[in-house]
C-alpha cells in the first residue's frame, strides 16, 4: 500500500512536466519510476547530442586554400570541415567567418602571398560564397554527409567511397535519436496496432525501425547507387532561381539523379531502395503490420520525409548567409561606433 502511494505521488510529479505527460500519454501502463528514468534518458541524449554534434567530417565540404587536395584521395584525406563557425556547421558563432574582403591583408606586399586558410576555395581556387556552402551538419546536428557544396570537385563515387559514406550516415549518433523520437511516435499514436503498446511495443517499432533505417541507407546510398554507377548526391540549385524553381528542383531529385559521367539519368538507386526496404520489411513485420497499403503508406511517407530535408538542405545555406551578413553589418556599426567615440 505505502509503495502504491509513493508510486501515485511520483508519476503526479512527473506528469507536471511536459516531457512527462508525453511519456506518460504514450505509456499510461508505466509506473512512476520508470517514467522518470525514461525522462531523464531522453534529457542526457539531448545533452549528447549537442557535446558530440561536431564530431564528424564531410567527405565533399570544400577545402581551404591551405589544404586543398586533389579529388583522387581517400575519404578521410578529402574530409574537411566548412569552416563557417568551426568544424561543422554553418551556424551562428559568427566571429569566426571571414572571407577575402573582410580577412585583413597579412602578406605585406608578398609576391607571393600565402593563401588564407579560412577562405574557402572551388575547384578553380575562387573563393566560395557562403550561400554555395553545404555543412556537414544542419543546425549542428542534422546530418548533411551527402550534399555537395556548389563549385566544388566532388570526391568521385564507387564502391569503397560509397560504402564509407553510407556506413558513416547509418552508424551517426543523430540517426539513433531520429530513430527514438520516430519510434516513440509510432507507439504513440499505435501506427501498426499489432506491434503492441507501452515497453514492449516500443521494443517492437524501435529494432524494425533500426533495420529500416539501416536497410534504406545500405540500399540507397551504397549497393544500387554502385551496381547502377548513379551519383545519388544532392546538388543544390542554389540562388539565381526563383523559391518556385528550386522548390520544383528539390522535388524533382526524387525522380533524378546523376550518372558517374555527370549527366542526369532516372533516380533508380533513390526509389529503388525506398522500394526494396518495404519488400525486405515483410521478413521481420507481423502480417498485420507488412499489408500492401501499410508498405505503400510507409513508401509515400519516406519520400514525403525525403522532400522536407532536401528542401532544407536546398534553402538553409541562403538563410543562414543572411543571418551572417546581418551579423558582419552590425559588427562593423559597432566597430565604427566605437572607433569614432575615441578621443
Amino acid at each position: 500500500m505505502e509503495f502504491e502511494q509513493e508510486n501515485v505521488k511520483l508519476k503526479r510529479l512527473v506528469s507536471e512536466l511536459s516531457l512527462g505527460k508525453l511519456v506518460l500519454k504514450c505509456f499510461p501502463a508505466l509506473h512512476g519510476w520508470d517514467v522518470l528514468r525514461f525522462s531523464v534518458t531522453l534529457i542526457c541524449l539531448g545533452f549528447a547530442t549537442c557535446n558530440r554534434a561536431q564530431s564528424v567530417q564531410l567527405p565533399d565540404a570544400p577545402k581551404p586554400s591551405a589544404n586543398l587536395l586533389p579529388s583522387n584521395t581517400s575519404l578521410s584525406d578529402s574530409s574537411s570541415t566548412v569552416n563557417l563557425t568551426g568544424p561543422s556547421d554553418l551556424t551562428f558563432s559568427l566571429d569566426f567567418v571571414q572571407t577575402s574582403q573582410s580577412t585583413p591583408d597579412t602578406n605585406h606586399g608578398d609576391p607571393h602571398p600565402k593563401p588564407n586558410p579560412n577562405v574557402l576555395l572551388d575547384a578553380n581556387g575562387n573563393p566560395i560564397p557562403l550561400n554555395r556552402q553545404q555543412p556537414q551538419r544542419i543546425l549542428g546536428f542534422m546530418p548533411n554527409f551527402r550534399s555537395v557544396s556548389g563549385g566544388t570537385t566532388p570526391h568521385p563515387p564507387g564502391w569503397i567511397y560509397n560504402f564509407k559514406v553510407a556506413t558513416h550516415q547509418a552508424t551517426d549518433y543523430s540517426s539513433f535519436i531520429f530513430l527514438g523520437l520516430t519510434s516513440l511516435t509510432a507507439e504513440g499514436l499505435n501506427s501498426h496496432p499489432v506491434l503492441g503498446k507501452g515497453v514492449d511495443g516500443l521494443y517492437a517499432y524501435t529494432w524494425r525501425g533500426f533495420l529500416d533505417k539501416t536497410d534504406g541507407t545500405y540500399l540507397s546510398a551504397w549497393l544500387l547507387p554502385s551496381l547502377l554507377h548513379e551519383d545519388t548526391r544532392y546538388y543544390a540549385l542554389g540562388d539565381g532561381h526563383t523559391v518556385i524553381r528550386r522548390a520544383l528542383y528539390v522535388i524533382s531529385r526524387e525522380a533524378v539523379a546523376r550518372t558517374y559521367g555527370d549527366r542526369e539519368t532516372p533516380n533508380l538507386a533513390g526509389l529503388g531502395g525506398k522500394v526494396l526496404t518495404q519488400v525486405i520489411s515483410r521478413y521481420y513485420y507481423p502480417p498485420g503490420a507488412a499489408d500492401f497499403s501499410v508498405l505503400a503508406t510507409k513508401f509515400g511517407y519516406s519520400i514525403m520525409r525525403e522532400v522536407a530535408f532536401t528542401s532544407i538542405r536546398e534553402f538553409y545555406p541562403d538563410i543562414a548567409a543572411h543571418y551572417i551578413r546581418k551579423h558582419r553589418e552590425k559588427a562593423a556599426r559597432l566597430a565604427a561606433r566605437n572607433a569614432a567615440s575615441v578621443p
